[in-house]
């Protein structure tokens, strides 16, 4: 059966078999290992025989669609792995990839413009998988003011923005800090789902040169303000601007796009910040009135 009109499952998976895909036991014993479950446990979860996974993984026996999909979901696969699982096992994949402006996430859409213009005057914005830009509020483009504008060509990847020395970089006050924290976010992805291009996109920011320093610059993260989390320091004229990061994902995606989306939003993490962006948003309306809308930048690929 083909694709339904405007739908489209993913090249990597047709790829996937067309480059010789490892039988479809070898996969999920990759999968189980990368999840550090023993058979006993997989099977347990999945409501099989331990006797019959071993038989799956070894080629002896050939799992049904049923039993794919069950074990796929027990190892918490994403939906782009279960697509590969499936078509290695012989069956049609069943998670589809559409672009976002396609009618059939329309919803999901209108919820991502919700986010970014609600959480306005503060910095939103939505990525992929690749961390490539898919849609920004009006309060990120200010942020962005002295940036090299080669990085602000479409397709946008915020990675590169965040740690490239035309980057961010020489204005965030606590760079180590903070691009250790990218970094682990990237490594944690991969650990979980790996992936080639955001490998070597990972690669690619850790050989990045080092920028000069930013204004009032930190060597290590700061001691006695009892943080939980993470901050990112930015330096800019009105001083630095210091942000906690909050990521919304979508539950229950049945869509391998939607599933790879992360809303990435950014909080005043003291009064100083969240008036300054009051401040920005407020000059930026009285430029823009009445023309001004909400409608978030960046569009949909």
């Amino acid at each position: 059966m083909g694709a339904a009109p405007g739908v489209r499952y993913p090249e990597v998976m047709l790829d996937a078999v067309a480059a010789e895909t490892p039988p479809v036991g070898a996969l999920l014993r990759e999968w189980r290992l990368r999840r550090r479950l023993s058979q006993l446990a997989l099977a347990g979860d999945a409501d099989t025989t331990t006797r019959h996974l071993s038989f799956i993984e070894t080629g002896r026996s050939q799992p049904s669609r049923a039993m794919l999909l069950r074990l796929a979901e027990c190892l918490q696969m994403p939906l782009r792995a279960r697509n590969v699982l499936l078509l290695a096992g012989g069956f049609a994949p069943v998670f589809p990839e559409r672009t976002l402006d396609h009618p059939g996430l329309a919803a999901a859409r209108r919820a991502i413009d919700l986010v970014l213009a609600g959480h306005e005057p503060y910095p939103a914005l939505a990525i992929d998988r690749h961390w490539t830009l898919v849609a920004a509020n009006r309060a990120v483009m200010p942020l962005l003011a002295t940036v090299d504008p080669a990085l602000l060509q479409p397709p946008v990847n915020v990675l590169r923005l965040a740690l490239h020395p035309g980057g961010l970089p020489t204005r965030i006050v606590n760079l180590d800090e903070w691009r250790g924290y990218l970094l682990g976010r990237v490594t944690r992805q991969l650990e979980l789902a790996p992936d080639a291009t955001l490998a070597a996109l990972r690669d690619e920011v850790c050989g990045y040169s080092s920028p000069s320093p930013a204004p009032h610059a930190e060597t290590a993260a700061p001691d006695g303000g009892g943080e939980i989390t993470v901050h990112l320091r930015l330096a800019c004229k009105h001083g630095v601007l210091s942000f906690i990061s909050s990521t919304m994902v979508f539950g229950g995606p049945g869509d391998v796009t939607l599933s790879e989306l992360a809303v990435e939003s950014f909080f005043p993490a003291d009064a100083q910040t969240g008036e300054v962006l009051r401040q920005i948003a407020a000059a930026r309306e009285a430029v823009d009135a009445p023309a001004s809308t909400s409608r978030p930048t960046g569009g949909y690929g």
